[in-house]
Protein backbone atom coordinates (compact mmCIF):
# COMPACT_ATOMS: atom_id res chain seq x y z
CA UNK A 1 0.00 0.00 0.00
CA UNK A 2 2.97 2.39 0.59
CA UNK A 3 4.24 4.18 -2.19
CA UNK A 4 7.18 2.62 -2.93
CA UNK A 5 8.61 5.40 -5.42
CA UNK A 6 10.07 7.57 -2.49
CA UNK A 7 13.55 7.13 -1.22
CA UNK A 8 13.95 4.87 1.75
CA UNK A 9 14.66 7.64 5.16
CA UNK A 10 17.58 6.85 7.79
CA UNK A 11 17.31 8.68 10.89
CA UNK A 12 19.39 8.73 13.44
CA UNK A 13 17.86 8.95 16.99
CA UNK A 14 19.34 11.25 20.12
CA UNK A 15 18.13 10.31 23.59
CA UNK A 16 18.37 13.83 25.52
CA UNK A 17 18.67 14.55 29.19
CA UNK A 18 19.29 18.08 30.78
CA UNK A 19 20.26 19.14 27.34
CA UNK A 20 22.89 16.34 26.75
CA UNK A 21 22.85 13.59 24.51
CA UNK A 22 23.27 10.44 26.51
CA UNK A 23 24.48 7.26 24.78
CA UNK A 24 28.26 8.19 24.38
CA UNK A 25 29.40 8.75 20.81
CA UNK A 26 32.20 8.45 18.83
CA UNK A 27 32.45 11.49 16.41
CA UNK A 28 35.46 12.82 17.29
CA UNK A 29 35.55 16.44 15.46
CA UNK A 30 32.52 17.68 18.03
CA UNK A 31 33.64 20.21 19.94
CA UNK A 32 30.95 18.41 22.62
CA UNK A 33 29.40 14.32 21.62
CA UNK A 34 27.10 15.67 24.25
CA UNK A 35 25.75 18.50 22.62
CA UNK A 36 22.68 17.44 20.37
CA UNK A 37 23.04 20.31 18.41
CA UNK A 38 26.57 19.68 17.36
CA UNK A 39 25.70 16.13 16.92
CA UNK A 40 22.45 16.25 14.79
CA UNK A 41 24.44 19.22 12.67
CA UNK A 42 27.24 16.50 12.16
CA UNK A 43 24.34 13.97 11.16
CA UNK A 44 22.76 16.20 8.67
CA UNK A 45 26.22 17.39 7.45
CA UNK A 46 26.62 13.14 7.17
CA UNK A 47 23.57 12.90 4.77
CA UNK A 48 20.35 11.44 7.53
CA UNK A 49 17.28 12.31 6.04
CA UNK A 50 15.74 13.24 9.41
CA UNK A 51 16.44 13.03 13.25
CA UNK A 52 14.54 12.36 16.14
CA UNK A 53 15.77 13.63 19.66
CA UNK A 54 13.84 12.59 22.75
CA UNK A 55 13.41 14.08 25.71
CA UNK A 56 14.17 11.53 28.70
CA UNK A 57 14.09 13.92 31.54
CA UNK A 58 10.46 14.80 31.06
CA UNK A 59 10.24 16.92 34.44
CA UNK A 60 9.37 20.72 34.56
CA UNK A 61 12.70 21.86 34.33
CA UNK A 62 14.11 19.45 31.82
CA UNK A 63 11.28 20.62 29.15
CA UNK A 64 12.29 24.04 29.68
CA UNK A 65 16.24 22.86 28.97
CA UNK A 66 14.44 20.65 26.15
CA UNK A 67 12.89 23.35 24.48
CA UNK A 68 15.79 25.66 24.38
CA UNK A 69 17.77 22.92 22.48
CA UNK A 70 14.57 22.27 20.29
CA UNK A 71 14.93 25.96 19.42
CA UNK A 72 19.05 25.82 19.16
CA UNK A 73 18.40 22.72 16.62
CA UNK A 74 16.07 24.44 13.99
CA UNK A 75 18.31 27.36 13.83
CA UNK A 76 21.65 25.34 12.81
CA UNK A 77 19.44 22.05 11.45
CA UNK A 78 17.97 21.90 7.74
CA UNK A 79 16.15 18.51 7.78
CA UNK A 80 13.19 17.78 9.24
CA UNK A 81 13.38 16.56 12.61
CA UNK A 82 10.85 14.98 15.31
CA UNK A 83 10.72 15.72 19.18
CA UNK A 84 8.95 13.56 21.79
CA UNK A 85 8.88 12.59 25.28
CA UNK A 86 6.76 14.00 28.17
CA UNK A 87 4.18 15.23 25.13
CA UNK A 88 0.91 14.68 26.98
CA UNK A 89 -1.53 17.35 25.66
CA UNK A 90 -2.18 19.80 22.75
CA UNK A 91 -0.19 22.91 24.84
CA UNK A 92 3.11 21.02 24.72
CA UNK A 93 2.63 20.25 20.94
CA UNK A 94 2.39 24.01 20.60
CA UNK A 95 5.30 24.68 22.16
CA UNK A 96 7.56 22.29 20.67
CA UNK A 97 6.35 23.56 16.83
CA UNK A 98 6.91 26.89 17.84
CA UNK A 99 10.44 26.66 18.93
CA UNK A 100 11.41 24.84 15.48
CA UNK A 101 10.65 20.96 15.68
CA UNK A 102 8.74 19.77 12.50
CA UNK A 103 6.77 16.41 13.77
CA UNK A 104 5.86 15.05 17.25
CA UNK A 105 6.42 11.66 18.23
CA UNK A 106 3.87 10.63 20.93
CA UNK A 107 3.80 7.20 22.73
CA UNK A 108 2.41 5.95 26.49
CA UNK A 109 -0.07 9.38 26.08
CA UNK A 110 -1.09 8.39 23.03
CA UNK A 111 -2.59 5.00 24.43
CA UNK A 112 -3.32 6.45 27.91
CA UNK A 113 -5.28 9.54 25.29
CA UNK A 114 -6.19 8.10 21.95
CA UNK A 115 -8.22 11.32 21.12
CA UNK A 116 -4.61 13.74 21.49
CA UNK A 117 -3.91 11.59 17.76
CA UNK A 118 -6.87 13.32 16.35
CA UNK A 119 -6.40 16.86 18.35
CA UNK A 120 -2.85 17.02 16.64
CA UNK A 121 -3.58 16.13 13.23
CA UNK A 122 -6.58 18.52 13.19
CA UNK A 123 -4.54 21.50 14.73
CA UNK A 124 -1.68 20.61 13.01
CA UNK A 125 -1.92 17.83 9.79
CA UNK A 126 -1.49 14.29 10.07
CA UNK A 127 2.03 14.71 8.90
CA UNK A 128 3.00 16.42 12.13
CA UNK A 129 1.56 13.57 14.15
CA UNK A 130 4.45 10.31 14.58
CA UNK A 131 2.55 7.59 16.53
CA UNK A 132 5.67 5.68 18.24
CA UNK A 133 4.68 2.23 19.73
CA UNK A 134 6.83 -0.29 21.73
CA UNK A 135 5.77 -3.56 21.77
CA UNK A 136 7.34 -6.99 22.65
CA UNK A 137 6.07 -10.41 21.04
CA UNK A 138 5.14 -12.54 23.97
CA UNK A 139 4.06 -16.45 23.73
CA UNK A 140 0.66 -14.52 23.18
CA UNK A 141 1.47 -12.14 20.28
CA UNK A 142 2.64 -8.76 19.64
CA UNK A 143 1.54 -6.35 22.98
CA UNK A 144 2.12 -2.95 23.21
CA UNK A 145 3.97 -1.71 26.35
CA UNK A 146 4.09 2.47 27.74
CA UNK A 147 5.65 3.87 31.47
CA UNK A 148 9.33 3.27 28.55
CA UNK A 149 8.34 -0.36 28.42
CA UNK A 150 8.02 -0.82 31.61
CA UNK A 151 4.51 -1.61 31.59
CA UNK A 152 2.07 -4.00 29.44
CA UNK A 153 -1.06 -2.96 27.83
CA UNK A 154 -4.01 -5.18 26.58
CA UNK A 155 -3.34 -3.84 23.46
CA UNK A 156 -2.72 -5.62 20.55
CA UNK A 157 0.69 -4.18 18.04
CA UNK A 158 -1.36 -4.21 14.81
CA UNK A 159 -5.02 -3.37 16.33
CA UNK A 160 -3.33 0.09 17.75
CA UNK A 161 -1.24 0.72 14.55
CA UNK A 162 -4.40 0.68 12.72
CA UNK A 163 -6.56 2.41 15.24
CA UNK A 164 -3.71 5.27 15.48
CA UNK A 165 -3.62 5.59 11.93
CA UNK A 166 -7.11 5.94 11.44
CA UNK A 167 -7.15 8.40 13.91
CA UNK A 168 -4.96 10.68 12.36
CA UNK A 169 -1.33 9.63 13.16
CA UNK A 170 1.13 10.54 9.67
CA UNK A 171 3.64 7.46 10.51
CA UNK A 172 3.79 4.69 12.87
CA UNK A 173 7.80 4.24 14.58
CA UNK A 174 7.57 0.92 15.56
CA UNK A 175 10.33 -0.43 18.20
CA UNK A 176 10.65 -3.71 19.09
CA UNK A 177 11.55 -4.56 22.17
CA UNK A 178 12.28 -7.97 21.39
CA UNK A 179 15.41 -6.91 19.06
CA UNK A 180 16.35 -3.39 20.62
CA UNK A 181 19.85 -2.92 21.87
CA UNK A 182 20.93 -6.51 20.46
CA UNK A 183 22.11 -5.39 17.44
CA UNK A 184 20.61 -8.94 15.42
CA UNK A 185 18.66 -6.96 13.51
CA UNK A 186 15.22 -5.22 12.88
CA UNK A 187 11.38 -7.31 13.78
CA UNK A 188 10.79 -7.71 9.38
CA UNK A 189 7.98 -9.82 9.64
CA UNK A 190 6.18 -7.35 12.20
CA UNK A 191 7.40 -4.73 10.30
CA UNK A 192 6.01 -6.19 6.65
CA UNK A 193 2.95 -6.83 8.41
CA UNK A 194 2.24 -3.33 9.32
CA UNK A 195 3.39 -2.16 5.83
CA UNK A 196 0.71 -3.96 4.25
CA UNK A 197 -2.17 -3.08 6.45
CA UNK A 198 -1.33 0.52 6.95
CA UNK A 199 -1.08 2.74 3.98
CA UNK A 200 0.94 5.37 6.45
CA UNK A 201 4.48 5.30 6.71
CA UNK A 202 6.39 2.37 8.90
CA UNK A 203 9.74 3.58 10.50
CA UNK A 204 11.40 0.85 11.34
CA UNK A 205 13.26 0.81 15.44
CA UNK A 206 15.18 -1.43 17.59
CA UNK A 207 17.71 -4.13 16.54
CA UNK A 208 20.33 -2.29 13.77
CA UNK A 209 23.59 -3.74 13.95
CA UNK A 210 24.84 -4.08 10.50
CA UNK A 211 24.11 -2.81 7.20
CA UNK A 212 22.46 -5.95 6.03
CA UNK A 213 19.90 -5.31 8.95
CA UNK A 214 18.96 -1.66 7.53
CA UNK A 215 18.96 -3.57 3.54
CA UNK A 216 16.30 -5.83 5.22
CA UNK A 217 14.40 -3.81 7.11
CA UNK A 218 13.59 -2.01 3.86
CA UNK A 219 13.00 -5.54 1.43
CA UNK A 220 11.60 -7.79 3.63
CA UNK A 221 10.73 -5.54 6.22
CA UNK A 222 8.97 -2.92 3.74
CA UNK A 223 9.68 -0.16 6.39
CA UNK A 224 9.69 3.11 4.75
CA UNK A 225 12.63 4.49 7.25
CA UNK A 226 15.19 2.80 9.35
CA UNK A 227 16.02 4.80 13.28
CA UNK A 228 18.92 3.66 14.92
CA UNK A 229 21.11 5.23 17.54
CA UNK A 230 24.27 2.91 18.81
CA UNK A 231 25.32 1.87 15.65
CA UNK A 232 25.33 5.67 14.54
CA UNK A 233 26.54 7.53 17.64
CA UNK A 234 29.46 4.50 18.06
CA UNK A 235 30.74 4.84 14.77
CA UNK A 236 29.60 1.31 13.84
CA UNK A 237 28.19 2.62 10.89
CA UNK A 238 29.15 5.51 9.01
CA UNK A 239 25.52 7.13 7.30
CA UNK A 240 27.05 7.82 3.66
CA UNK A 241 29.08 4.42 3.81
CA UNK A 242 25.51 2.54 4.58
CA UNK A 243 23.69 4.83 2.09
CA UNK A 244 26.09 3.89 -0.96
CA UNK A 245 25.50 0.04 0.43
CA UNK A 246 21.97 0.49 0.18
CA UNK A 247 22.11 2.18 -3.10
CA UNK A 248 24.52 -0.61 -4.45
CA UNK A 249 21.90 -3.17 -3.20
CA UNK A 250 19.15 -1.37 -5.30
CA UNK A 251 17.28 0.54 -2.57
CA UNK A 252 16.51 3.69 -3.44
CA UNK A 253 17.93 6.22 -0.66
CA UNK A 254 18.95 9.93 -1.00
CA UNK A 255 22.07 10.57 -1.60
Amino acid sequence: MNNKGLAKRIIPCLDVKNGETVKGTNFVHLRSAGDPVELGKAYSEAGADELVFLDITASAEGRKTFTNMVSRVAAEINIPFTVGGGINEIADVDRLLNAGADKISINSAAIQHPKLIEQIAQHYGSQVCVCAIDARYDKDGWYCYVKGGRERTDLNLFDWAKEAADRGAGEILFTSMNNDGVQQGFANEALASLAENLSIPIIASGGAGTKEHFKDAFIKGKADAALAASVFHFGTIAIPDLKKYLRKEGINVRI
